[in-house]
């Protein structure tokens, strides 16, 4: 059977554990082709009732993910924001509603989407030289899938505010140290340690992980439910202010933004 509908998402089954790795270089973005079949691929791996976890890590030695690529939002443009917006959306949260155990090795930087992918995971293991951020509001833009919740969530809102509002990147250590990883190894052991953890699920009852992967998720999902939509729709909404072209634009040519708060 063939999991993955796009080769920007390469799908290894070993046992009773589904390994993805996104492979779109240089930074392993994420984009129209490759959301859609990440959520086709959980959808088929829920299916499957053989496979208890998933591991999902990034292609090469520096980036896990660099999120979304800025060039979809250059010339500022509210519906492609929203395309993009629906389809982070859609992808994320089924990710999150994995019936069994998803595990991110993070094996390099995490930035954006990037670390919303990880967020939407249930474990994340980094390695040591990770970097981990959401820098969106540098580029005139907002976390919009899933980051400016289920962040508050993992951290508490003072580091969530801290990373969210003041652009602030956090290595491996710190992570840990604040909860937004689980665990952190040498450089290049974070995929093994993650298969790892996924063999020990594979050892669990799944029916009973899953039961108790939705009531862990309850008190949680309750809130999100409401919050999710409305993140996605402020991120749409930055698309008719001046300074959502001008942070874009910004980074693309390399030079600082100009705010006019407008």
């Amino acid at each position: 059977m063939s999991f993955s509908t796009s080769d920007k998402l390469k799908v290894e089954i070993s046992g009773r554990t589904a390994l993805v790795v996104i492979d779109n270089p240089a930074a392993n973005t994420w984009d129209t082709e490759s959301l859609p079949a990440l959520e086709q691929l959980v959808e088929k791996l829920n299916a499957e009732r053989s496979i208890f976890a998933l591991v999902i890590t990034g292609a090469g030695d520096k980036f896990f993910s660099a999120g979304a690529d800025l060039k979809l939002f250059a010339d500022g443009d509210p519906g492609a924001a929203r395309e993009m917006a629906e389809l982070f959306g859609k992808a994320f949260e089924r990710l999150a509603d994995f019936r069994g155990v998803s595990i991110a090795a993070v094996n390099g930087f995490a930035m954006g989407g990037g670390l919303e992918t990880a967020l939407a995971c249930d474990l994340r293991i980094a390695e040591e030289q990770a970097q981990l951020a959401l820098p969106e509001a540098k580029v005139g833009l907002l976390p919009c899938a899933g980051g400016t919740q289920r962040l508050s969530w993992l951290v508490g809102e003072g580091w969530a505010k801290k990373i969210i509002l003041c652009g602030e990147r956090v290595d491996a250590a710190t992570a840990l140290r604040i909860g937004l990883v689980e665990e952190v190894t040498p450089r290049g052991g974070a995929l093994q340690r993650a298969m790892e953890l996924a063999g020990q699920v594979g050892g669990q009852s799944p029916i009973s992980v899953t039961y108790c992967k939705e009531l862990i998720h309850r008190a949680r999902d309750h809130a999100l439910g409401d919050a999710l939509p409305h993140e996605r729709q402020k991120f749409v909404d930055l698309f008719s202010t001046e300074d959502q072209r001008e942070g874009v634009n910004a980074f693309l040519e390399k030079r600082k933004p100009e705010w006019k708060n407008g």
